[in-house]
């Protein structure tokens, strides 16, 4: 898995310089005045104990002393130091309502970049990853806090050193020694601070994958499309037990991780204890012997203690940012990864519209990994313009992938792929999508309206309900939409309703696998601009008139355009201008529907052993036989 690997002292700080800068141009770039003021109470707060040692000391010199009773004698210090106190409360108030509404401005602006960069990236690659799948989990977490905990940190360490500073200055001036000693004793603490912090962040990395299968089994057990089959085999148990051991596992290193803290901050808690103890037994023992007054005793406990607590938050803070930084370096790999698809080397335009010589694959080969086999070897096709190109052949064999490679969700391990003789890897992305229309066999059904759902096609046309219900009627869909209970605005989902929403039906509905089909075929239709229709198996989940009537309408519509149908039921394609047989990564034969069958080779093969299901008493036939009478 990849992660964010603990790294020598000196590239650790500069990755943690690295993440803080970045953490400080998002905190600014959100909420520049919140950070100015937040850096001003921090300040205020770091000042505020050191004040108020100093008052209460004075205050108990004048209290012990028989030098005069007079009340603006002790009245003074006192009034000020329940003014410091006030002003403590407050500004502790209100440094929690800026650090607060700071970090909710921070967030929006780290899910917009970090989402942004996700959007951004052209091809699928990564999102096939599992190991990119674990730094997304982690970089989406940590942009919540990431960036805002980095800073909190910075400031931390800042009003501990303000705190530190005042208090050893005092100590310096009543017992130079016992700075030394509490520097000293701070140190294995420091380190020992940096390596838990260490472990703790390289542990929350170390569950991510059983975190992942844990929230894949609970999301599982509530799924509406999985709840029929988990019912219907009883996998409730097997999935709900599955998911309680992958959550066992990740407390269980959660509390490995704990009682690991506890030892090592136990020890270093009695060690801070022995030396704040025996400074205090010193100052008594000065005090007894008239070194030190009732005032300075006070000062001198507060100043140990004020160091003590100080130096725990600087080691805290620098601890925090380190750990917060190992997660915030997720978000930054995610943010500043680069294109998974490679730029462009001699950078064209393609042909304005329409397409007139076609598309061709020239010895394409694919593989999804270099240590995975390859899908496509050696493809060499043609897929003439204004054509219908159907790609046939059994499961694997590559025609989905062909489809991916057009769209150029990846980029062909070897040859390469031309429009209107261009070679698409130098043309831009975003302009060759556009001049294709697809509905894929895994189509997306959005918790959106139905308006919506259909104009998502084309977001330039997603408030043109003119031309949705138009494209709508096209597909088949306007009949079953003008019967739901808001026609265009229902919202096919009940995902967002509140429980007395979900009382009232208008509020949302679930399609049929069938109705969400005829969806899926009209947004694509919506995107008018373009010069390639891709359809992969688009009749899938219809019934048999629905099935019919679907094709003759998409018969009509492919007249004249470029299309790639893609289906297993052949009779489907069978008056396509091209079919194409895909089998073993390669072309094995193409050619028009009747030619394919005199041939007597797959093509043949499939469509008469689908065939055969509709004659009584017949056998499959092996390929090179003859085939049935179609």
């Amino acid at each position: 898995m990849s992660t964010a690997e603990p790294a020598p002292d000196g590239v650790a700080t500069q990755r943690l310089a690295a993440r803080l800068a970045e953490a400080a141009r998002l905190a600014w770039a959100s909420s520049r005045y919140l950070i100015l003021i937040r850096i001003i109470l921090t300040a205020v707060s770091g000042l505020v104990p050191v004040v108020a040692a100093w008052l209460t000391k004075v205050m108990l010199d004048r209290l012990a002393s028989t030098h005069t009773m007079q009340a603006r004698y002790f009245l003074g210090p006192a009034m000020a130091l329940a003014v410091v106190g006030v002003v403590g409360i407050v500004v502790a108030q209100i440094s929690g309502y800026v650090q607060r509404r700071m970090g909710r401005a921070v967030e929006v602006v780290a899910r917009e970049r970090l989402y942004q960069a996700v959007v951004g990236l052209p091809g699928l690659s990564r999102f096939e990853n599992p190991h990119f799948h674990d730094r997304l989990q982690m970089a989406g977490a940590a942009s919540g806090t990431g960036p805002t905990q980095l800073i909190e940190q910075v400031l931390a360490f800042g009003q501990g050193a303000l705190v530190v500073g005042g208090f050893v200055g005092t100590l310096l001036l009543l017992s130079p020694w016992t700075v030394v000693v509490v520097l000293i004793a701070a140190i294995p603490t420091l380190r020992a601070e940096l390596l838990l912090n260490r472990r703790r962040a390289q542990m929350m990395t170390d569950v991510g994958r059983s975190q992942r299968r844990e929230m894949f089994y609970a999301d599982l057990l509530t799924n509406v499309v999985a709840a029929k089959e988990i019912r219907l085999y009883g996998l409730g148990d097997l999935f709900r037990s599955r998911m309680v051991s992958e959550l066992r596992e990740v407390n269980s290193q959660h509390e490995r991780m704990d009682r690991r803290e506890i030892l090592v901050q136990g020890g270093l808690g009695l060690m801070g204890a022995l030396v704040a103890g025996g400074g205090l037994v010193w100052a008594v023992n000065a005090t007894r012997t008239g070194a030190l007054s009732i005032g300075d005793v006070s000062v001198f406990i507060a100043s140990v203690a004020g160091v003590q607590s100080g130096l725990g938050r600087l080691i805290q803070s620098i601890a925090g940012a380190y750990e917060a930084s190992l997660m915030f370096d997720h978000y930054c790999y995610i943010v500043k990864q680069s294109p998974d698809l490679p730029p462009a080397t001699d950078p064209k335009q393609l042909p304005a519209a329409p397409l007139r010589e076609g598309i061709e694959l020239r010895d394409v080969w694919f593989r999804y990994g270099d240590d995975l086999p390859w899908i496509l070897r050696g493809v060499n096709l043609k897929i003439p313009a204004g054509r219908a190109t159907a790609l046939v052949g059994l499961n694997g064999a590559g025609k989905s992938t062909i489809v991916k490679l057009l769209c150029r969700f990846y980029d062909p391990s070897r040859g390469a792929i031309y429009w209107d003789g261009i070679d698409i890897a130098q043309v831009p992305v975003a302009e060759l999508r556009r001049r294709i229309r697809a509905v894929f066999q895994d189509f997306m059904q959005y918790d959106l309206t139905v308006s919506e759902n259909i104009g998502v096609g084309d977001v330039v046309e997603l408030e043109n309900q003119e031309r949705i219900a138009e494209v709508a009627r096209s597909s088949g869909c306007h009949e079953f939409v003008a019967r739901l209970p808001n026609n265009y605005d229902t919202m096919l989902s009940r995902l967002f309703f509140g429980f007395a929403d979900k009382q009232d039906v208008s509020t949302g509905v679930v399609l049929s696998g069938g109705q969400w089909q005829r969806l899926a075929i009209a947004r694509a239709l919506m995107r008018q601009r373009s010069d390639l229709l891709i359809l992969d198996e688009p009749s899938a989940g219809l019934d048999a008139e629905a099935e019919y009537k679907l094709h003759r309408l998409l018969r009509d519509y492919r007249e004249g355009h470029t299309s790639i149908l893609i289906a297993h039921r052949l009779s489907t394609i069978r008056d396509a201008d091209n079919i194409v047989v895909i089998a073993d990564g390669k072309v094995s034969e193409q050619g028009r529907h009747g030619e394919l069958m005199n041939r007597c080779g797959m093509y043949a093969r499939l469509f008469s052993i689908q065939a055969s299901g509709y004659v009584e008493n017949s056998e499959f036939p092996s390929e090179g036989e003859p085939s049935l009478p179609v």
